[in-house]
């Protein structure tokens, strides 16, 4: 049975535990739709559903609340940071097992995977993934998401995450594929700058690499996955959703 504590206060649906949090802050969770809340077993705490809100962490009547979006600085500009609501179309809607869906919703026409190919470095290969998908998307802001593994770069350490897959966290940005291709110094797959997890805005397409995996996987349109295939620094290859996605020649961590 879920506890009353796990119901979302807004629309009544179950919720799960989101990894959403300022430091030191205590649980908090999500519902499908996206609403977040804090847990009600903890003294001092009232539950909440507005998505993009973030307040303090303590009880302490003398801690400010925040009760606009979370931003941080970089460049000489300001970015937002992500929050549940931004990523709710992709929560628990991905599968468990092998497949290319573990990764990307089984919401898109077409699913791929890519990966540098041999004798060719991460940066172009970067560079050539992030230039066909701009030839491709409406000049729009892009979502960056950076998987906290511990041992990998954020870009901002210290910024709120947001709970994907199995409650793994993210940093959450919006920026673009300039940033995408700038703001960071390696990940888990190689030397390369490109975010664990990037979509547009107007979500026509999604890339995202799991914690282990050394490729990366796509959902789009069967347009987008063409223009891939034919990029040979791309290296892209068209993968069923129900297909095994491991491409041929490398292997699971």
């Amino acid at each position: 049975m879920t506890s009353p504590g796990a119901t979302c206060p807004e629309c009544g649906q179950p919720g799960t535990p989101t990894g959403y949090r300022d430091p030191d802050d205590p649980l908090s969770w999500v519902c499908p739709e996206g609403h977040r809340w804090r847990a009600t077993d903890r003294p001092g705490w009232e539950p909440w559903a507005t998505p993009t809100a973030v307040t303090a962490p303590h009880d302490s009547s003398d801690t400010p609340t925040r009760t606009g979006p979370v931003t941080v600085d970089k460049d000489g500009r300001t970015w937002r940071i992500g929050t549940a609501s931004d990523v709710a179309w992709l929560t628990g809607r991905t599968t468990q097992g092998l497949s290319v869906t573990t990764a990307i919703p089984p919401v898109f026409e077409a699913y791929g995977t890519f990966h540098p190919p041999a004798g060719v470095g991460f940066d172009t290969h970067e560079r050539a993934v992030i230039d066909e998908l701009v030839a491709r998307t409406p000049d729009q802001p892009w979502w960056l998401g950076f998987l906290d593994t511990g041992a990998h770069d954020v870009v901002f350490p210290h910024a709120p995450r947001v709970s994907l897959y199995w409650a793994w966290p993210y940093v959450l940005v919006q920026a673009g594929p300039k940033q995408a291709l700038s703001w960071r110094a390696g990940h888990m797959r190689g030397d390369g700058a490109l975010p664990d997890l990037f979509f547009p805005e107007d979500r026509s397409w999604l890339v995202s690499a799991l914690w282990d995996d050394t490729w990366t996987d796509i959902g789009a349109s069967g347009a987008v996955l063409a223009a891939l295939r034919r990029n040979p620094l791309v290296n892209a290859r068209l993968v069923g959703p129900d297909e095994d996605a491991c491409p041929p020649g490398l292997t699971r961590d």
